[in-house]
């Protein structure tokens, strides 16, 4: 049985809003048996799993930590959406910021993606995307810790080493690429392929993403005025 299982039967029972006895009443078992389950002491029969994922409404694959998908979908390249497709979760209505900050890093991802597809390089892809990966959970963690009802069973991170195991990580990655980035590799990583087609200035931003390029730069100067960085005098 998957070491995940018991995480997510007891992130599962706490979504629902059940206590462990309605739980074990419902899934036919005994109150210490789910305990045992949901610590981990346990691990429970095929039949029992079965009966937990009708019961929650998922996949036996995510109850086994298969898939983060609820319903077992494992998605393919083509069948994750686009950033800007059409879609209630696409729509922002309200807060100008909020729709102001989303375009200005979605706009200017692409463009940092089309350098990375420029480059050539895999392993700088990799380092480059985990790193902005790491980042968007950071801050999804720290968002959705804003209401303490939101079970923290979602993470298999453990809060209290969460955000120094992500720094340590976000810094390995960073330097990683910089290796890349600088020519010099570390053993078991490519080169970038054509370091030409990364020659860049503002004109030639603006000129090439026509549609981005305005953003990347606001972005430039709002990420600098956050770092909240002045020049030494002369």
């Amino acid at each position: 049985m998957s070491s995940e299982f018991s995480r997510i039967l007891t992130l599962l029972r706490k979504e629902k809003g059940i206590s462990q006895k309605a739980a074990a009443a419902s899934l036919g078992v005994s109150q210490a048996l789910l305990s045992h389950y949901e610590k981990g002491i346990r691990e429970c029969g095929l039949d029992f799993l079965v009966r937990a994922a009708d019961f929650y409404g998922v996949s036996c694959d995510y109850m086994l930590g298969r898939t983060p998908d609820r319903s077992g979908t494992t998605l393919s390249i083509e069948e994750i959406p686009e950033p800007d497709s059409a879609g209630k979760e696409n729509v922002m209505k309200g807060s100008i910021l909020v729709v102001l900050n989303k375009k200005l890093i979605a706009n200017s991802l692409n463009i940092l993606f089309d350098m990375l597809n420029k480059a050539g390089s895999s392993s700088l892809t990799r380092e480059v995307s985990d790193y902005i990966m790491i980042a968007v959970y950071r801050m999804f963690r720290v968002v959705y810790s804003a209401n303490d009802k939101n079970q923290s069973g979602m993470f298999k991170l453990p809060e209290q080493i969460a955000h120094q195991y992500c720094a340590a990580a976000m810094e390995m990655r960073q330097a990683n690429a910089s290796a890349v980035a600088s020519g010099k590799p570390l053993d078991g990583m490519d080169r970038i392929k054509d370091v030409d087609s990364l020659s860049l200035s503002t004109e030639k931003i603006t000129r090439e993403y026509p549609l981005f390029g305005t953003s990347l730069l606001n972005l430039i100067n709002s990420a600098e005025k956050a770092v909240d960085f002045h020049p030494p005098q002369k």
